[in-house]
């Protein structure tokens, strides 16, 4: 007969856990959240000290009523949320309807969701933590003031529907800004020298790096010319040989906002997607004859902190399996990034580097194998010793101008044998091998190449450099990002194009407001400020309502002026010249969820819709009748099909052009990446190189 009742949030966490505690306990969940602010009204007393109005949420009858007949017959409850703010406040509110002691031992939390970390958790249950508790309800009302406060005044003056939040509003300025420094960059010229030369019977390249000992920049044709000139005939003779040895390190183990750029970079996930393939990781998968296990610690964390246990598991399995050389002296510890981070969890990590990767393939999904083989070398790689690389610098005299050619090898790959991390624009370091030189060697030049380059505008924000913007300015905190980058995308502010962000007319209207009359909402440094408050109240150091009420006494006085000051702004539809065929009427040009679409003008009497259709001018490879269009799949993401669907049936995710394949005469498409991209055939191996002129399309 069961004499204790556990409650979590989910029922796969409730199961995995069951298991491990046998008979004695009964273990149901909450389904998340069971009491909230009410959205039919903002459900805060501002004048009576911020007071929530928490209500029962809509739904949860059922699974409130299975708790309660469960509580009557047990003698005692634990509540194991998640081992966070979020957390804690579920197990409050769960404490308030089940009528328990929020001061009695029970609240218990795990870092894992292991048999031995579990067991250890219920020996040493503790009372609700308040500070925790009041941190989430001063994010929650804080966040329901600026959303409900501001929201009905952007209704009233702009559009329906529309809505502000602090982090997201902070989100969708960053990707405006961009935008404003992409549309007002000019390019500048500048040039290169590249030759290259032959020493013995190794080849390699050399760059122009001086002349008459001055480094100088390259700006047009004519600077080239003189370069060129000064060379005249004279051989390449190596004037300095610089070689040192340079130590890499690896990176630190993974956290939340890391392991969302990794999982983008790597697997091409999105941040929503990732935290959900991480959350059933960490909720247990069942491994056969071992059971159900939760395979990572939990992942919503932005501490580098590892358990001396894990560590020492780590250590042990790199010198059994990759030899004593590759574990370093002294296990490696890694400092807080910020000092606003929290260190409440470990970082992200395996929960046993003995499950490898490999034996976990049978029971896995081939998402969850992916991100778990992510963190797995991620963490093993964190632990072992520093690669050493050998590097080489040769500079050439070619009478007053001077060559300089580098070269790198990999001496010794420590952690690099294990992982090495991406970069946003997808390009990994290469060796560079050079021959044995000395001063007053000499090479023989193969040829010469001048070119000619602009200057790039800075890069839009992918969601994998938008999450470390945000959080090296100390915006938002690790369970933030993902829904906050859902959110500013179903409201219409943003759009992507081939996987960058950008901003819609909407949403810079909304900002260019939200700039005038709110401009702290705005603010980084404010925001991120505010962030550090709720990191305070957490820990106790400051009271949760004099937070709300310093903030407030100043948005309070803004908002009067907004209500008299903001004009209202009509958004006209843009009419097409497209003709909806039901009803007669013009098509006009609508936001939604996945960019812009046609409606009918008509509405609501005729609600025809159309996607709109982008011509690549490529003939249709299958049926040689329709043309190539771009459509979007029902979650957003471009694809290319036939204009005569579903007549003919031909779709591809990548772009198909319209030049043969001079091997097969098959189709040719590109293939895009981070650092730019390739042209492919789909019927043999044939490859070439992106034109120059698409590589930043």
């Amino acid at each position: 007969m069961a004499d204790s009742l556990v409650i979590v949030e989910s029922p796969a966490k409730a199961k995995t856990i069951g298991k491990y505690l046998g008979s004695k306990y009964i273990v149901k969940a909450s389904m998340g959240h069971i009491r909230d602010l009410p959205k039919s009204q903002i459900g805060v007393e501002v004048e009576n000290d911020f007071n929530p109005k928490y209500i029962t949420i809509r739904g949860k009858g059922s699974v409130l009523k299975e708790l309660k007949d469960a509580r009557k017959k047990v003698k005692r409850v634990f509540l194991a949320a998640d081992p966070d703010r979020e957390g804690e406040a579920i197990a409050w509110h769960l404490a308030h309807y089940l009528e328990l002691d929020e001061s009695e031992d029970c609240r218990v939390v795990f870092n894992e969701i292991t048999k031995q970390a579990v067991k250890d958790a219920f020996k040493t249950p503790r009372p609700i933590n308040m500070d925790l508790v009041n941190a989430q309800q001063a994010r929650r009302i804080l966040d329901r003031l600026v959303g409900y406060k501001i929201s009905p005044l952007l209704w009233k003056k702009v559009k329906k529907g529309l809505s502000a939040g602090r982090v997201q509003s902070v989100a969708v300025k960053l990707i405006s800004d961009r935008e404003n420094e992409i549309d007002a960059f000019i390019p500048e010229e500048y040039w290169s020298i590249t030759t290259k030369l032959k020493h013995g019977k190794a080849e390699f390249e050399a760059k122009f790096h001086a002349i008459d000992g001055a480094k100088r920049e390259l700006g047009s044709e004519q600077a080239v010319n003189e370069i060129l000139a000064a060379m005249g005939n004279h051989p390449y003779t190596v004037a300095e040989v610089k070689e040192k040895e340079r130590l890499r390190n690896p990176a630190p183990p993974f956290i939340t906002s890391s392991l969302q750029q990794e999982a983008a970079r790597k697997l091409g996930f999105r941040a929503a997607k990732t935290m959900s393939v991480a959350q059933q990781l960490y909720e247990g998968v069942d491994l056969g004859k071992e059971g159900t296990v939760g395979l990572i610690t939990y992942m919503r964390t932005d501490s580098t902190r590892i358990s001396p246990i894990a560590q020492d598991e780590a250590r042990e399995y790199i010198a059994e399996k990759y030899g004593q050389e590759y574990r370093p002296e002294e296990p490696r510890v890694y400092l807080k990034k910020n000092a606003n981070a929290q260190d409440a969890h470990e970082a992200i990590r395996p929960t046993s580097v003995l499950r490898l990767p490999d034996q976990m393939k049978p029971f896995l999904t081939r998402d969850q194998l992916r991100l778990y083989k992510l963190v797995w070398e991620r963490f093993v790689a964190s632990q072992m010793s520093s690669a050493v690389l050998d590097t080489m610098s040769v500079d050439f005299a070619v009478g007053s101008v001077t060559f300089r050619a580098t070269g790198s090898k990999l001496k010794f790959p420590g952690f690099m044998k294990v992982y090495v991390e991406g970069n946003d624009d997808g390009t990994t370091e290469e060796e560079k091998f050079l021959p044995q030189l000395q001063a007053g060697d000499t090479a023989v030049q193969q040829s010469i190449e001048p070119k000619q380059h602009f200057t790039q505008p800075p890069p839009r924000y992918t969601e994998a450099r938008l999450v470390r913007t945000l959080e090296e300015l100390g915006i938002g905190r690790p369970s933030t990002y993902a829904p906050t980058l859902e959110t500013i995308q179903k409201r219409g502010y943003v759009a992507i194009e081939e996987k960058k962000f950008v901003p819609t007319e909407l949403g810079d209207l909304v900002i260019q407001l939200m700039e005038e009359f709110f401009p702290e909402i705005l603010d980084a440094e404010f925001t991120a400020n505010m962030e550090g408050n709720l990191d305070h109240v957490e820990e106790g150091e400051q009271n949760w309502v004099k937070v709300l009420a310093s903030f407030y006494d100043s948005f309070e006085k803004r908002l009067t002026v907004a209500e008299e000051e903001m004009k209202e702004i009509e958004i006209q539809d843009e009419v097409s010249d497209e003709i909806c065929e039901k009803c007669g009427s013009h098509f006009v040009y609508k936001m939604g969820r996945y960019g812009k679409f046609l409606a009918c003008s008509g509405f609501p009497d005729c609600r025809n819709t159309r996607p709109i259709v982008k011509d690549t001018g490529v003939d249709c490879p299958k049926c040689g009748e329709g043309k190539i269009i771009e459509r979007r799949s029902k979650k957003g993401r471009i694809f290319f099909g036939c204009s005569q669907y579903p007549g003919c049936d031909y779709v591809s995710w990548d772009k198909p052009i319209s030049k043969p394949c001079p091997a097969c005469n098959g189709t040719m498409v590109e293939k895009r990446n981070r650092s730019g991209g390739k042209i492919q055939c789909t019927q043999c191996d044939h490859t070439e190189e992106l034109p120059e002129d698409q590589e930043q399309s």
